[in-house]
């Protein structure tokens, strides 16, 4: 039906893999905790655009070539947990000056206002998606089983659109989770330290974990 087999077995597939955390859900949701929804969806937006492109590309065989061409995977792989490494420490930075301020209640008003104008959401979610080898790895991987050989296109059309309504459902969720503890972040200096610092550790550790993966 549309080109796939086995969709019951996808959609429980999908649900699992979509639950996983990663650099892009964690990303989301730092965002809509620390400037509101709108924010949110913003870098949604980008996961959602980053994904398209990976899919697009996993469809027409650039998975494939990764796959078989190590030093291009390599290149790709190190690019990409360079970029989280960066990423991680524009966090850890951003926490420490906020464990230092944290008494002072200008910069309590002042920090918050500029964040969004300097981090573009959009353009750093569409980056961490893009730099995801393991992700292409993934689409190719996963979506072959599920596509007919006689209605190839019409599968993996049907395969991307389900994925990416599984993605929407499920970074919605944290967008309005993360807006909620958006208050308590801007009460609570402390509070927004402490999770900022988190989110630049993890984020260390999807750059070390995207450094050592395999073909």
């Amino acid at each position: 039906m549309f080109g796939v087999i086995d969709l019951p077995t996808y959609l429980a597939g999908l649900v699992l893999i979509v639950l996983l955390p990663g650099p892009n859900s964690l990303y989301v949701l730092s965002v809509a905790a620390r400037q509101g929804i709108r924010a949110g969806y913003t870098a949604a937006a980008g996961v959602w655009c980053g994904d398209t492109v990976l899919m697009t590309l996993s469809a027409a065989g650039v998975a494939s070539l990764l796959k078989a061409n190590a030093v291009l995977f390599g290149i790709v792989k190190y690019a990409g947990a360079g970029y989280l490494t960066w990423l991680a420490i524009g966090m850890l930075r951003a926490a420490w000056a906020m464990w230092r301020s944290r008494k002072h209640q200008a910069a309590q008003e002042t920090a918050p206002a500029a964040a969004p104008a300097q981090e573009r959401p959009y353009r750093r979610a569409l980056v961490i998606s893009l730099f995801n080898p393991k992700a292409i790895l993934f689409f190719i991987a996963f979506f072959v089983q599920f596509v007919s050989e006689s209605n190839p296109v019409t599968g993996f059309v049907t395969l991307g659109v389900l994925a990416q309504l599984a993605s929407v459902l499920y970074l919605s969720a944290l967008i309005f989770g993360g807006a909620r503890l958006a208050a308590a972040f801007r009460r609570r200096r402390t509070l927004s330290a402490g999770a900022t610092s988190a989110a630049g550790v993890l984020f260390l550790g999807f750059a070390v974990k995207l450094s050592l993966a395999s073909v």
